[in-house]
């Protein structure tokens, strides 16, 4: 049996313990009863930022304003991307608009934006927007 990962609710921002075996069972939060793990993006927001970025599965973030035509043509993309790594990625959007002092914190220029975190640092970034075949292959040279 191998250590649990520790993982963020996407709900309630509690930290649950779930056995790297019992990823697949779509785990509920101990705290809020959420689904933990979700087959498609969450909203990240300025509050929940400290919390979703720690953990033992790595997130990517989209960083994305309502007015960008290619944050509007990336967002399909991003969600059949969050269809085929739940369990192994976390996928989270933040409205940059919405979320004006976390995107000057992050030191976002343009958007779309992706930022990887891997166990509450960021490890990589790309700017723009791209098919799903290019964003697979750029996630496997990170790791993912």
């Amino acid at each position: 049996m191998s250590e649990p990962l520790l993982i963020p609710c996407p709900s309630c921002n509690g930290l649950n313990r779930i056995p790297a075996e019992r990823l697949a069972d779509q785990p509920k939060c101990g705290r809020c009863k959420s689904a933990v793990l979700l087959s498609k993006p969450f909203e990240l927001k300025q509050g929940d930022y400290v919390s979703q970025i720690k953990g033992d599965l790595p997130l990517l973030v989209d960083v994305w304003a309502q007015w960008c035509g290619p944050c509007k043509s990336f967002a399909p993309v991003f969600e059949q991307a969050a269809a085929q790594l739940a369990g192994r990625c976390r996928l989270a959007k933040l409205d940059s608009e919405a979320n004006q002092q976390l995107s000057a914190q992050l030191g976002i220029r343009s958007i779309p934006s992706l930022i990887l975190f891997k166990n509450g640092k960021e490890v990589a970034r790309q700017s723009g927007a791209f098919p799903l075949p290019q964003l697979m292959a750029w996630l496997r040279s990170q790791g993912i």
